[in-house]
């Protein structure tokens, strides 16, 4: 568990940075240095007794499941994905993005249905998994880190399923959404037992971010 006196607060690398960090920066969450290209692997408000942690976006969900840090902000996504135990204590509105399943255009079949016991290629496949699972389809599902879109044009897979924002990158490669599989965004999770014990500090962020948003 982290230091009782005082908060850690994990936030991701990438796009959801520079967002959670303005919105806690206006309710006073903040600290000298909080930046994302911080060579410091943590950031630490003595006055405020507030530690900021930055991590990979898929560790976030980690380090507060485990008590190393207290709270987080991460995208819905990102929670089912990793399956850890947290608390989801509030919607923060940003980061909106939707995670979708997309296939060649030129090899479009005609029902989803189509593409049962195919391949699809992935960093979402337990999401994937469930979803495919509740139409009572069977896929064989490839892992991927790098650029899914990859999948389907060298013959890795038939689909894939990938988070989209614009859909440009989708577009560019002839490919085609074809169904939404989820709409995400960023959310504010908290550890279980931090919850408790810090109750009181943890409940003043929510309902100051709430404020916040609503004013927004």
């Amino acid at each position: 568990m982290s230091d009782k006196n005082f908060l850690t607060i994990a936030l991701p690398k990438g796009k959801l940075f520079n967002l959670s960090a303005e919105l806690l920066g206006k309710i006073g969450c903040t600290a000298d240095g909080l930046s994302e290209k911080s060579r410091k692997l943590i950031i630490t408000n003595e006055a405020a007794r507030l530690k900021f942690i930055i991590t990979k976006t898929a560790d976030v969900p980690t380090y507060v499941e485990y008590g190393a840090a207290d709270i987080g902000i991460i995208g819905k996504d990102v929670i089912l994905e990793s399956g850890k135990d947290v608390y989801e204590l509030l919607d923060l509105g940003f980061g909106r993005c939707r995670l979708m399943m997309a296939v060649p255009q030129n090899k479009k079949r005609a029902r989803l249905e189509d593409y049962d016991h195919t391949r699809v290629a992935t960093k979402f496949p337990r999401i994937a998994e469930n979803f495919f699972a509740a139409q009572g389809m069977q896929m064989e599902y490839i892992k991927l880190n790098g650029s899914i879109e990859l999948g389907p044009l060298i013959g890795l897979s038939e689909s894939i399923v990938d988070i989209v924002e614009t859909g440009t990158t989708l577009r560019e490669n002839n490919l085609i959404e074809l169904v939404t599989i989820m709409d995400a965004t960023a959310r504010l999770i908290a550890n279980r037992v931090s919850y408790k014990l810090k109750f009181e500090r943890i409940n003043f962020i929510v309902d100051a971010l709430s404020k916040q948003l609503n004013r927004a």
